[in-house]
């Protein structure tokens, strides 16, 4: 097995790998092991009780983080005539109908996000072995399919961010940075946990939440006791 290096194996022997923590107490922990030169990504990965297989089980949505994510996604919009002046306004990153399409074909693949107007996702669909894999391809129940495209450009560069369930039922979500206080991480947890219940397909049943593990981007990964993570709200002081 590879070595992820001495940084990380010295952050391991600092954890009990089967101790579970509360969400508080997993951010203080998470952000205690981030020790690289740069200003870590805190990300968070839940395991649902679904079956991605079903098409009514997948759960996919789009919700703005209270406390912001530390990064500004790269926007790109298909659009054309008054909405791609919108989107231009708005701030978007590369606006184009034909042209994008083209320019994606030709490997262009440098942004977070894509969104379209729905006069023109028949040209997108035809990008879908491209975007699709990586998850960019542009769906109305995300609201990355929208006539306000001017809205939808400024929601995903202010902080929004987009999940969906993978082929194994786990979803995997940036919360934020090393850098911000625990405070803003604990809120930003607690915020997908409780998206994640409003989304719940009425067709799962079970234990829905099977687990819930936190870890900076160079760090080993803290689990977070699943069956309180949505109902204890734990007390921390403001840094």
């Amino acid at each position: 097995m590879a070595s992820h290096g001495k940084k990380y194996d010295a952050a391991m022997k600092q954890i009990d790998r089967t101790a579970y923590v509360g969400v508080a107490q997993g951010v203080e922990l998470v952000k205690s092991l981030s020790s690289a030169k740069f200003d870590e990504t805190i990300e968070l990965a839940v395991r649902l009780g679904v079956d991605p297989r079903k098409a009514e089980q997948i759960v996919r949505g789009t919700l703005s983080l209270p406390s912001g994510t530390g990064k500004t996604n790269r926007v790109v919009v298909f659009a054309a005539g008054d909405a791609a002046a919108s989107a231009r306004a708005a701030g978007a990153d590369e606006v184009g109908s034909d042209d994008l399409v083209a320019k994606i074909n030709g490997g262009f693949i440098d942004f977070d996000v894509a969104i379209a107007t729905p006069d023109l996702m028949g040209q997108v669909g035809t990008l879908g072995r491209v975007l699709g894999p990586r998850g960019l391809m542009p769906n109305p129940k995300t609201g990355t399919v929208t006539m306000d495209v001017a809205k939808a450009v400024q929601d995903f560069k202010g902080g929004m961010v987009e999940y969906r369930t993978d082929k194994v039922g786990n979803i995997h979500l940036r919360v934020g940075k090393a850098s911000f206080s625990a405070a803003d991480l604990v809120k930003n947890v607690h915020a997908v946990i409780d998206e994640l219940f409003r989304a719940k397909p009425a067709s799962a049943k079970g234990r829905y939440l099977l687990s819930v593990t936190l870890s900076s981007t160079m760090g080993p990964g803290v689990k977070i006791d699943p069956v309180n993570a949505r109902e204890v709200r734990d007390e921390l002081v403001t840094a």
